[in-house]
């Protein structure tokens, strides 16, 4: 088992045996370190879109675009590159609060930068419909500062701070041609030391536009290394695109430019938008990230070096003409030893909360996580339905990436009494999606039920696949099977004793939603009552 992640549970929960406690032994779906001095790519099989990393003594920090979904920016912790823990999400709520009390697909926090300067962690991140906002914290895992709001304006994107060593402050950004009309260039701003605003109106400092056949350049990482200035930025595309270089020896130009690293003969596709990190001994690695629709926008780690003319190049440089292309494997970095991690998947939800890797689709409400009942686990309140014929605008659907090419989900779910018209249960959700769940009707007869949408975003109505009688079956324990070619099938059986899983309803295939892949989790919607959960299990 040196190989795999374990995660154990407290089974301290007081939980009747229609709900059993999560005690068993659960191995991680998906690890990257392989347990003999190598990774395998990606080391983050799960949605951590537009990462930035960067390294404080022996420790590195990562995150990543949350969009509109929420507690947002996550926080992950590593020591080592490869293995990685979720440790906290550094933007509670969504601003404005109104703004994003509904679900707003694709919108929120696009690419942020991280950094740390004078002992403080900075956080940089754009909301293209309203502007270039920053937090900070004496703490990563700790509490974050409301965000302030740098520079106004719709179609600002990808922000990323440099304090130079002249005391100067700078700050560089793409552009959203959906909201302002123009893209493939970048922008950079003089900043105010303490970084509460911008100094000057800007200046175009790159211009792909005049770059023959370049398009989308975005996502800018700005860098200051042996008396260059360097901008790490994307462009072509996240499925096809490239990850480019730009060097000049003073901040405002002129830059010239290098592609660094490309698909080549790969499978890898569009390598794209990451973080240049190195290590105490001296050697230097790059995160980007790789578009796999329903999976999400997977993290690959690449060995890089700096050449002899100055230029840095990553991944596998084979021809030696600067451009390299992705590995699927490699020696780890030159650091000390921790234990195999990925981010928890799987929960027990003590304490009547859920872990770190549970987000809603907006806002929630104060009200929407009541005190567990006497069965312990987590007890979500009914929500009202949006209103449409589908679970797309419903903000209250609580789920967690998908964590691996293929994995299976397990949750016991029942309802308490009273609450007719309630319906809860495990859901595959993106653009179409299916649940299974109980739906309780008039005069507390219930069903168990399968229901499936395809074109959600467009206006696709549910539709029930699959309905059993459930009114004297009390608890009862959902599955979902998620394959590789991302097919999904649904599972149940009673809570209590130890019948074998049957399936119900229509296989259906999970779809990536706006910008992000699918998720799973789970909901509970009518105009009263309550739903119980306990024990979410995530396998291989």
């Amino acid at each position: 088992m040196a190989r795999f992640l374990t995660l154990m549970i407290a089974s301290s929960l007081s939980v009747p045996p229609s709900l059993p406690p999560l005690h068993a032994e659960v191995v991680s779906p998906w690890v990257a370190d392989r347990g003999d001095g190598t990774y395998r790519n990606p080391v983050l099989h799960a949605d951590y879109s537009d990462p930035d990393a960067i390294r404080v003594g022996d420790d590195y920090w990562m995150t990543a675009s949350s969009f509109g979904h929420v507690p947002g920016l996550p926080i992950l912790h590593s020591r080592d590159l490869v293995n990685w823990t979720l440790v906290n999400h550094a933007l509670p709520a969504l601003v404005p609060a109104a703004h994003f009390a509904r679900p707003r697909h694709g919108e929120g926090v696009w690419a942020p930068a991280l950094r740390h300067h004078a002992g403080r962690f900075w956080i940089f991140y754009p909301d293209p419909d309203f502007g270039l906002y920053v937090i900070t914290a004496d703490d990563p895992r700790g509490h974050w500062s409301e965000p302030r709001l740098l520079l106004a304006g719709r179609g600002l994107i990808d922000p990323c701070p440099l304090w130079d060593n002249d005391g100067r402050a700078w700050l560089i950004h793409g552009w959203a041609k959906s909201r302002s009309g123009i893209n493939n260039r970048l922008t950079l701003h003089e900043m105010s030391p303490d970084g509460t605003g911008v100094l000057d109106e800007g200046r175009v400092v790159i211009d792909a536009d005049q770059l023959p056949g370049w398009r989308t350049l975005e996502g800018p990482k700005l860098y200051k290394h042996d008396g260059w200035y360097y901008v790490f930025a994307p462009a072509g595309g996240v499925a096809e695109g490239y990850q480019a270089v730009f060097r000049s020896r003073t901040i405002l130009g002129p830059y010239e430019n290098r592609i660094v690293l490309a698909q080549g003969g790969t499978r890898v596709n569009g390598p794209h938008q990451g973080a240049w990190v190195n290590t105490p001994g001296g050697q230097d690695w790059f995160f980007h990230f790789q578009e796999m629709p329903a999976h999400g926008r997977v993290v690959h780690l690449q060995p890089m070096r700096w050449r002899s003319d100055g230029w840095p190049v990553m991944g596998d440089d084979a021809d030696g003409d600067g451009t390299g292309e992705p590995v699927l494997a490699h020696a780890k970095p030159d650091l000390p030893w921790q234990p195999a991690r990925e981010p928890a998947t799987s929960d027990g939800f003590g304490g009547g909360q859920p872990g770190l890797q549970w987000q809603w689709q907006g806002n929630p409400g104060p009200d929407w996580i009541l005190p567990c009942g006497p069965s312990g686990g987590l007890r979500l309140k009914a929500v009202p339905p949006p209103g449409a014929g589908s679970l797309w605008l419903a903000p209250n659907l609580l789920m967690q990436k998908f964590p691996a090419p293929s994995f299976a989900a397990e949750v016991t779910v029942a309802l308490p009494d009273g609450g007719e018209g309630v319906s809860a249960g495990l859901v595959v959700f993106g653009y179409d999606y299916g649940w299974v769940g109980l739906r309780r009707g008039p005069e507390g007869r219930t069903e168990l039920v399968q229901a499936l949408c395809a074109g959600a975003q467009k206006d696709g109505v549910e539709r029930v696949a699959a309905a059993v009688d459930w009114s004297e079956g009390g608890a009862v324990r959902l599955r979902v099977e998620v394959g590789a070619e991302l097919g999904c099938r649904f599972f149940y059986r009673a809570a209590s004793g130890d019948a074998a899983f049957r399936p119900l309803g229509e296989s259906f295939t999970a779809s990536s939603s706006r910008w992000v892949g699918a998720k799973v989790g789970v909901f509970c919607l009518g105009a009263d009552g309550e739903a119980d959960f306990a024990n979410f299990v995530v396998t291989p």
